[in-house]
C-alpha cells in the first residue's frame, strides 16, 4: 500500500505536465486511487470479511465527506449516484468509454483475502469492480492485478500465466503482443501510449513491474512517459511493491507523504485483522 502510495503521490504531481523534468516532489499527496483503496480496506477491517455492498458504502461516506480528490470521470458519475441513493450494483459506468483504471487501481488488498481462480470469489470480484465500473475490461485489468500479486513472483513466464488465465478480452491480446513481439516497456508505451484507458495501463503497470529493480527509478520512468501517471505508478507500486515488500521503500520519503500515517496504520489493521 505504501508502495502505491508513493507511485500515487509523485505521479499525481506530475500528471499532465510535457516532458517534465523529474525530482522528487515535496509536497506529495495521494489521490483518490490511494483514497479509495483505504476506503476498500477500512470496509474489510470493519466487517471482517469481502463485501461489495461494505465496500460501496464506505467510497460513499468517504465521498461525502470530501475527502476524495482527482476523481475520474466514471469514479465520479458513481459515487456521486451513490451518495444520491443509487444501488452499487446499478450506479457503475458502462460503455465503451468506462474501460477506466477505476477498478484495478483499487483492487490490490483483495488479493489478501480472495483467489482470482475460484469461481465464487471471481464473482465478488467482478461486483466490487463494478461499484464504478461495469465494464468487461475494467474487470479483467483488476483481475490481472490480483493474478500478478498471488502469484508472488515477477518475471517473464507472468506474462504467459496471465495469458492462460484471462478470458478472450482485449487486456489479454495486449498481453499476447507482449511476449510475442518481446514488448519491453519502452517499446510498449511507443505503440500505446500509457493512459486512462485500462487496456493500456495495467499491461504497462505489470510488465513495468517485472522489469524493474528500483521502485522510484520506475516511478519516474511512469512520469517520463506520461499519460495517466498517477494511477499506472499506484497500479505498479501495488503490484511490485507487495512482490518486494517493504525493503524496496525509500521511507525518507515516503514518510512525507501526506497520508502516510494513515496508509500505515490502515495496512497494519488489516493484516492484524487478516491474522487473527
Amino acid at each position: 500500500m505504501l508502495a502505491g502510495a508513493l507511485g500515487d503521490s509523485i505521479g499525481a504531481f506530475f500528471e499532465n505536465q510535457s516532458s517534465p523534468q523529474f525530482s522528487v516532489p515535496t509536497d506529495l499527496r495521494v489521490t483518490d486511487d490511494t483514497q479509495l483503496t483505504i476506503a476498500t480496506c477500512e470496509s474489510i477491517i470493519a466487517t471482517s470479511h469481502v463485501d461489495a455492498e461494505s465496500i460501496a458504502v464506505r467510497m460513499t461516506d468517504w465521498f461525502r465527506d470530501r475527502r476524495i480528490s482527482g476523481i475520474g470521470a466514471s469514479t465520479f458519475k458513481s459515487l456521486t449516484e451513490l451518495e444520491a441513493g443509487g444501488h452499487w450494483a446499478m450506479v457503475g459506468a458502462t460503455g465503451e468509454r468506462s474501460a477506466g483504471n477505476g477498478a484495478a487501481m483499487r483492487i490490490a488488498p483483495l488479493a489478501f483475502f480472495l483467489d482470482p481462480t475460484d469461481v465464487s470469489d471471481r464473482t465478488l470480484i467482478r461486483d466490487i469492480c463494478r461499484i464504478t465500473h461495469r465494464n468487461d475490461e475494467s474487470y479483467l485489468g483488476a483481475l490481472a492485478i490480483l493474478y500478478s500479486i498471488q502469484r508472488s513472483k515477477l518475471d517473464s513466464e507472468l506474462i504467459e500465466y496471465l495469458i492462460d488465465q484471462l478470458p478472450d478480452s482485449r487486456i489479454r491480446d495486449r498481453f499476447i503482443e507482449i511476449q510475442s513481439k518481446k514488448l519491453t516497456t519502452e517499446k510498449l508505451a511507443s505503440r500505446h501510449t500509457p493512459s486512462g484507458y485500462v487496456v493500456d495501463s495495467v499491461p504497462f503497470s505489470i510488465l513495468l513491474a517485472i522489469e524493474s529493480r528500483s521502485l522510484l527509478r520506475s516511478i519516474q520512468s511512469i512520469v517520463e512517459f506520461g499519460g495517466d501517471t498517477d494511477t499506472i505508478a499506484s497500479m505498479y507500486g501495488h503490484v511490485f511493491g507487495a512482490i518486494h515488500g517493504s525493503d524496496c521503500l525509500p521511507m525518507e520519503i515516503v514518510e512525507q507523504i501526506d497520508e502516510y500515517k494513515l496508509v500505515s496504520q490502515t495496512a497494519v489493521n488489516l493484516y492484524q485483522m487478516a491474522s487473527a
